[in-house]
């Protein structure tokens, strides 16, 4: 059977250096296919150039199946939910998933889980007893694949954390900087941070696609309720302090 390598590598920030993941995948998988995805949000679900590869994964024939290699789960998903769903997803079409830093969460090892499943019937002639041990069996195995997907889960919970912790840096580099007397974005002879302004900046910094969101400008800043001037303005400010305190 032949097996088709496809390295999925992804930056959220225009500052990130895209090459290393591509080096890592390539120096293991020589001739794997490199899809480059920039500038998304929390997650690779939903964008067109990673859909139309899951599309072809998932569409893989009876002689060719379909392997998806990540230098991490982060570069899958920071979206715990939406990560378990498509690892799910993907694992029912036959579709290998490899994550370089994380390797106890491949596809391979979940299939090995269920492999090592006690295949057994036990049939005594004594009812009382079949039933027990058929129970105890059954509940083993229940157990085996619920660890493993407790191991897949706690993976996309610790990238979504890392993505919380970069947006709570970022909130508290603004109130430190409040507080020793720093401007923040404003400049000489701005009036003072509004409300509105200070609303404004907090659905950017946690909905913008800038800062691992999952909305573009126009939805952003439609959600936001501000002008597209000021959209602007408070984006580049929290990214010129983002850069600061990250």
């Amino acid at each position: 059977m032949e097996e088709i390598i496809i390295g999925v590598v992804r930056k959220s920030t225009g500052k990130q250096n895209i090459e290393r993941q591509v080096r890592n995948i390539l120096a293991k998988y020589p001739n794997a296919r490199i899809v480059r995805i920039t500038h998304c949000g929390a997650t690779v679900i939903g964008y067109k150039d990673f859909q139309k590869v899951i599309n072809e994964a998932k569409a893989g024939t009876v002689n060719r199946k379909y392997k998806l290699v990540f230098d991490s789960a982060s570069r899958m998903s920071r979206d715990s939910e939406g990560g378990c769903q498509l690892y799910e997803d993907l694992f029912n079409h036959n579709v290998s998933i490899e994550f370089l830093k994380e390797p106890h969460i491949n596809t391979e090892v979940f299939k090995k889980a269920l492999d090592n499943q006690i295949k057994l019937q036990v049939t005594t002639g004594n009812e009382a007893t079949d039933k027990l041990i058929n129970t105890v069996i059954k509940a083993l195995n229940d157990y085996t694949i619920a660890l493993a997907k407790e191991q897949i889960k706690k993976v996309f919970d610790q990238a979504q954390k890392e993505l919380e912790d970069i947006h709570t840096r970022t909130s508290e580099g603004i109130l430190t900087a409040k507080l020793e007397g720093k401007r923040v974005g404003l400049s000489k002879g701005s009036k003072l941070t509004t409300k509105k302004e200070k609303k404004a900046k907090e659905i950017i910094l946690k909905h913008s696609k800038l800062f691992n969101g999952t909305l573009n400008d126009i939805e952003c800043r439609k959600l936001a309720g501000v002008s597209r001037n000021s959209y602007y303005k408070y984006k580049a400010e929290l990214k010129e302090l983002e850069t600061m305190v990250a």
